[in-house]
This record gives C-alpha cells, structure tokens and sequence, in this order.
C-alpha cells in the first residue's frame, strides 16, 4: 500500500491581514509537505480561511461592506501570500464553499439524529472576541483572560452539543497515544483542561442577533457556531464521506496548530469527530508564539510583522531559514531584525554560501567544468562521507520528533565539516602539480557531491537555494533527487556539466553604531541593462500638483489621484498602504505623463507616480525647492 500524508494548518480567520505568525505555520506545514514528497508519499497539504462569526460581521459593518466582501477580500490576501512564500498547498479551503456548507449541515444532522444536540437555555458572560460564553470563574478581574475587555452578559436559547458525553473517551484515547497531541507540554495541558466536567457546548446562534453563518439544517431561525463550523474543514477539504482522498488521507491526518487554538482542536473537534463516527486524527502538532524584540505581536502596539516586507527585503529563502532554525517546535520565539542578518551572515552567507562558491569555482577552473570522475576513496575521505550518511539518519530523525531548528543544525555541522575538509586538503595548492591530478579530481568529486546531498536535505527548508545548486550541478531532472539517491555516496553522474551562478546569500550589511541609529542595509537591486538616450526620451516625466484623493472602493492600497499637469487627470496607485488620500493632497509628485492608460480595479488610471522604499515603506518621488506644475522632468 502506498504511503500516504495529509497536513493541515488551521484555516485563518478573516478578521486580519497575514502575519509572521500566520506565515509560520504555513511554511512549517510546506516543510512538512515537501520533506515527504522526498520521501515518496502520496501527500496532500490543505490551508484556507474561516469566514464566519459575529467578528466578521462586525468588522464588515465598520467598513461599510457585506459579511461575504469582506470576506472575499481578506481571504484573497492569503491566498495570494502563499505562492509568494513558495508554499505548495494541494487545496484552499473557505468556509463559504458550497461543498463544505453541504459538509457541515451533514455532520450536524447525523449528530442530531444520534441524540447529542439538543435544544436548552444558557446565560453567561459572551466575549465578541473569542466568540464563545465564559463562566464567571473564567474571567480575570471580571474581563476576558484573552483580550482584557469586559464580555456581554447574555442569556439565549440554543442547540448544545453533548460534548460532556464524550470526555472520559477523550482521557483514555489521549493517555494511550501519548502522540495523539504533541510536543507533550500540550498533551498535559488538554490533560489538565480535562481533570474538570467538561460542559456541553453550545452551538448556535440565534438568527435574530447573528445572520452571517452557516443554517441549522434542523431549523432555520439558526445558524452555527463558527468552531462547529471551521472545525470541519479538515475533513471537507479531502472529500467527506466518501470520496478518494478522504479513504486515503484521514486515517493519516496531521493538524498543525498555534498553542491559543488548543481547546477547540483538542477537545472540541476530538468529540465532535468521535459524536460523528469519524476516526480521530493521527496527530495534533502544537507550536508557541512569534513576539517581536521580546515584546508580543499586537495590531494596537503597531510590532507585526508583515511577511511579504521581509520576504521583499532579505529574500525568500533566508526568510524561510530563519523561521524554521529560530523557534524551536512547542515553544515561544522572538523575531528581531538583526538576529535575522546574523543568521543570513553566519549561516548562509559565510557557511553554505561560501561552500558552494569555493566548490564551483575550484571545479569550473580545475576540473574543465565538468564533474570529474572520482578515483577510490582514501582514509581522509571517510570522515566526509560518514558524516553524510549520519546527516541524512540526523535530519529523519530530527522530522519524526518535529525538531526542524535540530535537522537544521544537523545539515549545518555537515558544511561546516566540508568546508574544513576544503581548508585541510588545500585543492589549490594540489592543483599546481600534474601528479597530484587523479587526487584532485576525487577531492572535488567528494565536494560536488556533497552539494547534491546538501540540495535535497536543504530543499523542504530553502527551496529556491536547493535549485540553484541542482543547476549548478548540472541535474537536468531535479525530480529524481530524493532521500533514496542521498542514502548512498557518489549518485551524481560524472561528465555533468556544471554552471556557476550567481552568489546565493549576499551578506547584509549593518552600518556601523556611530553612524547613528542601528540600520540594516541590503544590497542594491541590479542595474538593468544600458538603454540609448533615445529610448529614455521617450518617457515623459513632469512634476503634478495632487488636487484631490481618495481609496478606490473595494481595495486596500489603491488610492485615486487626481493631479493637474496640462490640465487634470486620473492616477491609480497602489500606495495604500504607506499614505492616507488626506496627505496627498497639495504634494507635488513626479509622473510617468506618456504612459498608456490602464484599469486597475476597473478604474482608469493615466499615468504612473514614481516612488522608492525607505526602511519605513514607500516614499513618493518629489522637489527641494516648489517646480512650476506641469514642467518637464530631464
């Protein structure tokens, strides 16, 4: 039978734009992916948002839209994020798909008819917030233990779900596999959680206060409860009740969770599932916190960390390093900008950056640029293959147990060794001497394969970086590279050939203390290619007065200009994000006042402002001393 994989993150809700967090978790879920993809799983990785709940509908009505397009725009933001993260999700899931609405009424009804919902009274203390009732002990100083506001007193009629049916099934199913939720700091404390009567959960809301949710399909004055809801995308997302991928991915199911949704997945869904007669999952992966400088993430202290800025600034790859060698699995980390240059520096500048630009270039230059063919190995050697052999075993065993920040400290102390062995067998100085050829040629064998085995250990991590050396390796079909062709030394073909690339980690430079504040300075893009005079005549650039501004409906960074020039005319720009319209207004700002017009959002845009990045974000292009308006920019 065919090894099978099913990953899960939890799905967002939609109630805020993607943070490092967010980031996180996804790219632990895509490590996850790609490292049994390597190992020939059959693997399915499945991540999406959560769309309803009073949240949403609050947060909809202040920004003057319908529940679903505000959800719609949110939702967009994740799902375009991932791709920019080179994350390789199978499947997208919305709790506003048909297909799981259809999931959720179902799963409801066949709980329902089983006898473990029923209809009673509840009151209590409701935080808008969490979405869920607190009993009075709950509370800390009479407010939410989460969001530190004082919750509704509320008292409502709902559908209850028999939750405290299933506790003692829940106890005895959790401490006889230990590995049902893990690291085991969260399977104590879902322990603990159970040492008390575990109350019956409501379910629903009444349709009188709250519409945006998912009908009751045994009564239609109400709707769900969003974690009844959300919960069940797990098993909509493979095709509950009967398709293929449900037969072949539940009975392996992973979630991947941050630890502040440990309740609802280990206590909630885990009876909801066994209510159901659905198999629990296999595992239930639970990792801490990302705070910033020590300090936690808060939208009101103005410290979250916008994934896609730091992708921009440092790279893809150095990003995704970071997260996985900074937080160990279970517990807290904090992010700080220069933490993350130091690794960028030591790691993958000075490290593997340095080993395999030494490697190529004493192979393009001493080798013909091509591999060589390798004579038998000497007792020198043995150390750098042993070593590649523990490194692969390491890095399995480092997965199995989620130890991302070990596996990577493992492929760490495999190039450090290597690029000792280049320093004690001193290849240049053998290259001087045409007797020492047949040696030189094995010891540079030894280095390039080392480069294909570190690729494909790398590559769950940094897969970008993973190609480029495959590239440079020559491998034509990077596809047969897999943990089965690294368990054996010496699988890369002689007589490939090779390609040096460009450097793969340029160092970052921090400027010095008494240049004032602390600043981080990345490498300037590269210079494009020289244009003719002519050609940059073509462009007309001219100085514009902004006469009004204002957000284009529906967008979150497009804003609608109107500037006079030679007359008025309309600008959509994509500065949202770095400007309010109100500061627009009265700047004089430089235009591209030639360029042809084009719609963005349905709106006509003539023209194109000009603008560059600060540490801070974008800065519009402008003039020391007042320019006449409309006069030409040379």
């Amino acid at each position: 039978m065919e090894d099978a994989f099913y990953i899960t993150t939890p799905i967002y809700y939609v109630n805020a734009s993607p943070h490092i967090g967010h980031a996180y978790t996804t790219i632990v879920a895509d490590v996850l992916a790609r490292y049994h993809r390597l190992h020939g799983f059959r693997t399915f990785f499945a991540t999406g948002t959560d769309e309803h709940g009073d949240k949403i509908a609050e947060a909809a009505q202040k920004a003057g839209v319908t529940p679903k397009e505000y959800a719609d725009r949110i939702s967009a933001q994740f799902r375009a994020l991932w791709p920019e993260l080179a994350v390789t999700n199978d499947y997208f899931i919305r709790t506003t798909d048909a297909n799981h609405v259809d999931t959720v009424r179902r799963i409801l009804q066949k709980v329902h008819d089983a006898g473990d919902i029923y209809f009673g009274q509840y009151e209590g203390f409701y935080c808008v917030g969490c979405e869920r009732f607190y009993m009075e002990k709950e509370l800390v100083d009479g407010k939410c233990p989460d969001h530190q506001t004082a919750p509704e007193y509320r008292k409502e009629s709902n559908y209850f779900f028999r939750m405290g049916k299933y506790q003692k099934w829940l106890i005895d199913h959790i401490e006889e596999n230990p590995e049902f939720i893990r690291p085991e700091r969260y399977r104590n404390e879902a322990l603990a959680f159970l040492r008390e009567p575990l109350e019956d959960l409501c379910i629903s809301r009444p349709k009188s206060r709250l519409t945006w949710g998912i009908t009751l399909p045994f009564d239609n004055d109400y709707v769900t409860y969003v974690w009844f809801d959300a919960l069940i995308n797990y098993v909509t997302a493979v095709g509950y009740p009967d398709g293929e991928n449900f037969r072949t991915f539940w009975p392996v199911a992973e979630h991947l969770i941050a630890k502040d949704i440990l309740k609802p997945h280990g206590i909630y869904w885990s009876t909801m599932l066994k209510a159901a007669g659905i198999e629990p999952y296999r595992h239930l992966n639970v990792h801490g916190y990302w705070n910033v400088d020590q300090s936690k993430m808060s939208k009101s202290v103005g410290n979250v960390v916008k994934p896609l800025d730091l992708k921009d600034k440092y790279g893809l790859d150095p990003f995704r390093y970071f997260l996985m060698r900074d937080m160990v699995f279970g517990l807290d980390s904090s992010f700080s900008e220069e933490a993350f240059v130091q690794r960028i520096n030591s790691d993958l500048a000075n490290d593997l950056g340095n080993l395999v630009s030494r490697t190529m270039t004493m192979a393009v230059k001493y080798g013909n640029g091509k591999v060589p063919v390798p004579a038998a190995a000497v007792a020198e050697d043995r150390l750098l293959r042993e070593t590649a052999a523990r490194t692969v075993t390491e890095v399995e065993a480092c997965f199995a147990e989620l130890g991302f920040h070990k596996a990577l400290i493992a492929i760490w102390e495999f190039i450090n060794v290597t690029n000792k062995y280049i320093v004690e067998r001193e290849p240049w100085l053998l290259a001087k001497d045409p007797a020492n050829r047949v040696r030189l040629e094995t010891i540079l064998y030894n280095l390039l394969e080392v480069l294909r085995i570190t690729a494909v250990l790398i590559s769950p991590f940094m897969p970008g970086s993973a190609a480029k050396i495959q590239e440079q390796l020559g491998i034509a079909d990077a596809s047969g590279q897999n943990f089965d062709t690294i368990r054996e030394w010496g699988a890369l073909p002689p007589g490939n050939e090779l390609k040096r690339g460009e450097s793969l980690f340029p160092r970052v430079e921090i400027k010095a203390a008494e240049a004032g504040p602390e600043a981080i300075k990345v490498a300037a893009p590269p210079i494009k290619p020289e244009i003719a005079y002519e050609d940059f005549e073509k462009v007309d650039l001219r100085s514009a007065k902004v006469l009004a501004a204002e957000m284009v409906p529906k967008s979150n960074k497009l804003i609608r200009l109107t500037v006079e020039i030679d007359g008025e005319r309309q600008i959509v720009a994509g500065i949202g994000k770095d400007y309010k319209p109100a500061e627009l207004v009265g700047k004089t700002i430089v235009v591209v006042a030639n360029l042809k017009p084009a719609k963005l959002m349905g709106v006509e845009s003539r023209g194109m402002l000009l603008a560059t990045d600060t540490d801070e974000g974008l800065t519009l292009l402008g003039f020391d001393r007042p320019p006449k308006t409309g006069a030409k920019i040379r």
